[in-house]
């Protein structure tokens, strides 16, 4: 069978299997009493392990597979849980994602497991040999039941049957052990019903047992008979039988807390009788259905170019007048303005994607740095197109690794300062308007704004005239200058060369903004905003004498008339006063070149923008209006033209160049 058709699902199910594996375990390091999260990250991994096998590849279901047998030795109380052992089940998932990765960029997922197996049985042995010596006497493993198979052996010893607890140990010289395991399994089904087995029934199949293996049966078979049958069967070395009597609930609360979904779909019959009048709950469905990401950016834009058409056939019908015509073209832009909604929401993502990654991170730079840390992940469910999500993960991991390296004290710090030892992280996401917020806050030292002003003089990027009279936020955005950093000491987590500016620049990129908040002894805040979607801007078209230019409404406070005699100048630079603020205005005909008439003006149209707390008047020669635009790239031939973000075709069928506010404002 050619398996390549299904290449792209397992990948992406792995990734989201792993993703489950690496949120549970750190919600176990926190509470290692609740085997809930035991069993959620053994069906997550038993999962993986049946999908790798099923795909080929080897090394990802070996490792898996002994990575699930120290889980199952968790969940059955056979090994304690200390931090050695949840960082190498951590080292194992690493190692897991390591694979899936190859897998993803066309390798074979093949991958030095064995260092980490032999660990992993070496922690699975220990663990099982404590676990017999605290048994006195038992030969057979230990079979925990839950409320669910206790009340199912009470039902089943009241209507006379045997409940044995059977443990069967192979020869050692055995070479077929499935073989011989499945025959003695057939005896079993003939004789009753099996209930559970340790190792489970599929590890069996799979040889994954040593010598020995239980398995509890419902039978009417009598003890003498049942063994005389086993004992017939070739290689089987020693058979024991233990009667099991009727109990009690022996499942502690962490037990009955696992046991839950495995009983979901069966009621017991006395809860049937309570409840049977209840009306009958139905389970929404969720109907859903994987895309190729691919497909979707075709789909955009094909309807990117229904947009610029839909604008041309706007212009006609002004042109022609015909009000046949302009009835079909406003019935067409209602409807395409619903289609263009349902497309963009179809590329929406939520930020839970790239903040899911962030928890392991912490938990580890924490490790790293000695600190004791609580990351706090709010509003994850926030949407964003998805090439936004694409690029915003970086930068949120430079400010995570910044906030945790300079923000927050080392735990005897905070003590003596009054805070608790544990320093508080908090990743916020939200909605305003067009735009998304993500808040990135801690509860540190803060900025120290002396510090930066002494290293920014020192590297020369603001002079000792410059820098007085500078206020709290202009002295942190120095810290977004190119090579800035104030770590005293080179390390993993910092002083690698790579500074704020990097998180600044990839930010503005996407059209968004990046400031910083700070107040000394109590914290700080970066707060990042960016826009819904790339793709599909509102604009305001202006006119310079016969060329027209598209502006970002994200980016414009208001448009206004200037008289030529409210013109001032200082520094050389022309400024008008603009609401009790004194700020530069910029001709945009002389920047981009475009040739002037020897006519002057009395009043300049001006259009006010703003980048972060900056502010800047345009000079045009005229607005011309709202319109929806397509923002398309320029190519390769025009790499990073000044102040220019991309081109759009209007509705005449003429190219309107998009300004980028953010390179005119310095």
């Amino acid at each position: 069978m050619d398996m390549s058709q299904y290449l792209e699902v397992f990948i992406e199910e792995s990734k989201e299997h792993l993703q489950n594996i690496n949120q549970q375990l750190l919600e176990f390091e926190k509470d290692v009493n609740n085997l809930s999260f035991v069993n959620e990250i053994f069906r997550s991994a038993h999962t993986l392990k049946g999908m790798s096998a099923t795909m080929g590849f080897e090394d990802l279901a070996n490792l898996t597979h002994k990575m699930e047998n120290v889980l199952d030795a968790i969940r059955n109380q056979q090994l304690s849980v200390n931090t050695r052992v949840v960082d190498l089940v951590f080292e194992s998932v690493d190692a897991l994602d390591v694979m899936v990765e190859s897998i993803a960029t066309g390798g074979d997922g093949g991958y030095d497991v064995q260092e980490i197996v032999t660990k992993l049985q070496a922690l699975e042995s220990g663990g099982l040999e404590v676990a017999a010596a605290t048994e006195s006497k038992v030969v057979s493993p230990s079979i925990v039941y839950d409320e669910f198979e206790t009340d199912l052996l009470n039902q089943a010893l009241q209507q006379e049957f045997f409940v044995y607890e059977v443990t069967v140990t192979l020869d050692e010289r055995c070479l077929l052990k499935a073989a011989r395991a499945y025959m003695v399994f057939d005896v079993f089904e003939q004789a009753g019903e099996v209930v559970k087995s340790n190792p489970s029934v599929q590890d069996i199949e799979q040889e994954q047992f040593d010598q020995q293996f239980t398995a509890v049966l419902v039978s009417k078979e009598e003890e003498s008979s049942l063994k005389e049958q086993l004992m017939q069967i070739s290689e089987v070395e020693h058979v024991q039988i233990n009667t099991v009597e009727p109990k009690e609930n022996v499942a502690t609360d962490s037990e009955k807390q696992m046991s839950r979904p495995q009983q979901s779909n069966t009621k017991r019959a006395d809860d049937l009788n309570v409840k049977e009048t209840a009306p009958a709950k139905t389970a929404p469905i969720n109907k859903t259905i994987r895309v190729n990401i691919d497909r979707l950016d075709s789909l955009m834009n094909l309807f990117e170019e229904l947009v610029i058409d839909r604008g041309r056939l706007e212009q006609i019908s002004k042109d022609l007048n015909n009000q046949e015509l302009e009835e079909t073209v406003e019935r067409m832009s209602r409807i395409s303005g619903d289609l263009q909604s349902i497309i963009l929401n179809m590329r929406m993502v939520p930020v839970e994607t790239v903040f899911n990654r962030f928890p392991r991170m912490v938990r580890q730079l924490a490790k790293d740095l000695g600190k004791e840390i609580n990351l706090q992940i709010i509003g994850a469910e926030t949407e964003l197109d998805r090439t936004v999500i694409d690029e915003i993960g970086d930068p949120l991991v430079h400010l995570l690794r910044n906030a945790l390296d300079h923000g927050i004290e080392m735990p005897d710090v905070r003590e003596q300062n009054g805070k608790k030892r544990e320093g508080t992280v908090r990743l916020k996401a939200y909605h305003s308007g067009n735009h998304v917020f993500i808040d990135l806050e801690d509860d540190g030292a803060g900025i120290d704004r002396d510090k930066i002003l002494e290293k920014a003089l020192k590297k020369g990027i603001v002079s000792e005239t410059g820098a007085q009279g500078l206020t709290d936020q202009q002295v942190y955005d120095l810290m977004f200058a190119s090579g800035f950093s104030t770590a005293e000491q080179i390390s993993d987590v910092s002083g690698r060369g790579v500074g704020l500016d990097v998180v600044k620049n990839t930010i503005e990129s996407l059209g968004g903004t990046v400031t910083i908040d700070s107040i000394p002894g109590y914290g700080s805040t970066f707060s990042i905003q960016l826009p819904l979607t790339l793709s599909i801007i509102s604009a305001l078209l202006v006119n310079m004498q016969d060329e027209r230019y598209a502006l970002p409404l994200s980016s414009i406070i208001e448009t206004a008339l200037v008289n030529k005699k409210d013109v001032m100048k200082a520094h050389g630079q022309e400024v008008i006063d603009f609401r009790g603020k004194i700020i530069p205005l910029l001709n945009l005909k002389k920047l981009f070149d475009v040739p002037e008439t020897s006519e002057e003006k009395d009043v300049y149209p001006v259009v006010i923008v703003r980048k972060s707390d900056k502010t800047a008047g345009l000079i045009v020669d005229s607005f011309i209006g709202q319109q929806e635009i397509v923002l398309k790239s320029l190519g390769n031939y025009l790499t990073s033209p000044f102040a220019i973000s991309g081109a759009t075709i209007l509705g005449d069928g003429q190219v309107a160049l998009i300004i980028d506010c953010n390179a005119l404002i310095k």
